[in-house]
C-alpha cells in the first residue's frame, strides 16, 4: 500500500523507525489451575487440621481459624517452592 511516496508496508530496506514483527511467545510452564488447585488443597489440609486440634482442645470454631491462617501461609510457601524455577 502506498501512501504519497512512502510505502507503508513491506519495506524493501529495514527502517529503525517502523516496529519490528513481533515473535511468537515460547510456551510457559506456568500452570495457574495447578498453582490454585495447589493452594486450596494445602489450605483444606490446613483447616481440617486446625479443626481436629479444636476439636481435641474443645474449640473447633478457634481450630478452623487458625488452620485457615496456617494453611494460607502454608499454601502460599507451597505454591512458591513449586513453581519457583518456573519461567
Amino acid at each position: 500500500m502506498l501512501v504519497g511516496n512512502w510505502r507503508v508496508t513491506s519495506l524493501p530496506v529495514p527502517s529503525g523507525i517502523l516496529a519490528r514483527l513481533m515473535q511468537a511467545a515460547s510456551p510457559s510452564s506456568q500452570n495457574p489451575a495447578g498453582a490454585g488447585g495447589l493452594l486450596l488443597a494445602v489450605l483444606v489440609v490446613g483447616i481440617g487440621a486446625g479443626f481436629l486440634l479444636g476439636w481435641a482442645a474443645g474449640s473447633p470454631a478457634l481450630g478452623v481459624l487458625f488452620g485457615a491462617v496456617v494453611g494460607i501461609l502454608g499454601g502460599i510457601v507451597a505454591v512458591y517452592r513449586r513453581y519457583r524455577g518456573v519461567e
